[in-house]
């Protein structure tokens, strides 16, 4: 049997359900957001470097998918399952950088006071980064539910957890 780990704070404050369908419904946002100029206060569909994040959030989607199968059917992770949450370490590191660019931009508010900025600049800017760092807590409270309810990568004992009879 692959070892489960005890309960933490991180997954008891934001319960299994709550993660999936958080991340369901922020992802959206986030990618109609990722479009969004913030010093133009315009929505920008024709530039090819606001479609990195909606592809990258395919993987989120598929991780979440998975994990959410294994759960429902008390399955044991395996390899292909293995991969996509290392996939998902790279997301979750475009996640971070897509925050620290937020910020930086938020950051250059003051350098730019005396040009024209529109009004929506700081509370959108905040909302943007709010809902961004929030989905980087639900990335990480995924991976800690996956641990804790589907369990750890033991591909040492592989073959006790094959159901051979279909």
């Amino acid at each position: 049997m692959s070892p489960r780990l005890k309960s933490s704070f991180l997954t008891y404050l934001i319960p299994w359900k709550t993660c999936f369908y958080s991340s369901i419904v922020l992802i959206p946002v986030l990618i109609v957001f990722n479009f969004y100029g913030l010093y133009s206060n315009q929505f920008y569909f024709l530039k090819v470097d606001n479609f990195i994040f909606p592809l990258v959030t395919i993987l989120h989607f598929v991780y979440l998918y998975v994990v959410g199968f294994k759960i429902r059917e008390s399955e044991y992770p395996d390899v292909p399952m293995r991969n996509v949450e290392y996939g998902m370490y790279a997301v979750l590191a475009i996640y971070i950088f897509k925050c620290l660019d937020t910020l930086y931009i938020l950051s250059s508010f003051r350098d730019f006071q005396a040009h024209i900025i529109p009004e929506t600049f700081l509370p959108l800017g905040i909302l943007i980064f709010a809902l961004q760092v929030f989905l980087v807590l639900l990335t990480l409270t995924a991976f800690r539910h996956r641990r804790e309810q589907v369990g750890v990568y033991d591909f040492d004992h592989i073959n006790e957890n094959i159901d051979s009879w279909p």
